[in-house]
């Protein structure tokens, strides 16, 4: 195991940066990356770049993600998660399952999302949690998100938690989206459980926990569909296989003419030895002409 892409399932308890951790303990690597944070409590999958794969995290951390959760109503706490300080419980006398789908089917689509207080976004080289933490006032920074399904999963009943599905791009916040439901019910709401059981067509079932990991790498067993090699990772745009003369150029940095080119000026390309060996990621500088001609300039190159 050295370059590639290794699929976890996350538990409850660790940051992100725990289970990074954890894995260049149990695989003796240092060089290891993730593609998204989930938050301690939040469970499920992360994707870890090994090796010369950590330069492909900033294409695979924009896929989009899907989300199994569930959320408690009428509960309203400063971290919008049940890891937080209850600020405030209000009845849930008034809600009723037809009200929480319509709700929920509103935020499909683009809208303006505040994220949490206690969260890693960073203003001036701080996040706010550090911010939160002294008692200090968090900016409410909306930014936009993209939201592609919120639905109920479960039966609303008042004595129960309800079950949600989440499909969202990436920054997303699911403690806001939550917190938002709450709002618009007008009797609060805060996250109760998240599992991320996709990104992009990574999927929570090829994933194993870090103990099989340990188990398996001390054993010297396969890791099966866990472990995606460093020239099968899919990357989220199109390709092309570069002929001798033109792997010299990539090699070296520069611009190579295209033919049978996909894709329009600023597209990401994914760039193939004829060994299909993945050697580069360029991007289509010029079009040349109405046809499939174009320049492509190597960003990343892989020695």
């Amino acid at each position: 195991m050295r370059d590639g892409l290794l699929i976890i399932d996350k538990h409850s308890g660790c940051t992100s940066h725990d289970v990074v951790a954890s894995t260049r303990r149990i695989v003796r690597q240092k060089k290891i990356g993730h593609c998204g944070t989930l938050d301690p409590s939040a469970t499920g999958l992360l994707l870890l770049t090994l090796g010369k794969a950590t330069r492909l995290t900033r294409f695979l951390i924009k896929a989009p993600k899907v989300y199994d959760g569930t959320a408690r109503l009428g509960v309203a706490t400063d971290t919008y998660d049940l890891a937080g300080q209850v600020l405030a419980e209000q009845p849930v006398d008034g809600v009723t399952q037809e009200r929480i789908a319509e709700v929920m089917d509103g935020f499909v689509g683009e809208y303006l999302q505040t994220p949490p207080p206690y969260s890693a976004k960073k203003i001036k080289g701080e996040k706010f949690y550090e911010l939160a933490r002294r008692g200090e006032a968090v900016p409410a920074q909306a930014s936009p998100v993209t939201v592609y399904e919120f639905s109920p999963t479960t039966a609303w009943a008042p004595d129960a938690d309800l079950g949600f599905r989440l499909g969202c791009a990436s920054g997303t916040y699911a403690r806001s989206l939550v917190h938002d439901l709450g709002q618009q019910l007008e009797c609060g709401a805060t996250l109760a459980s998240l599992r991320r059981t996709k990104i992009g067509p990574f999927d929570l079932t090829d994933a194993i926990d870090l103990d099989t990991l340990r188990e398996r790498t001390e054993a010297d067993e396969d890791l099966g569909a866990a472990w995606v090699p460093f020239d099968e990772i899919p990357l989220p745009f199109g390709e092309i296989t570069a002929d001798a003369q033109q792997e010299r150029r990539i090699q070296h940095g520069q611009t190579v003419l295209v033919r049978d080119l996909e894709g329009r000026e600023g597209d990401w390309v994914k760039v193939l030895s004829q060994r299909q060996e993945l050697i580069a990621v360029g991007a289509i500088v010029e079009r040349i002409g109405t046809g499939s001609v174009g320049v492509v300039q190597p960003k990343v190159v892989f020695q």
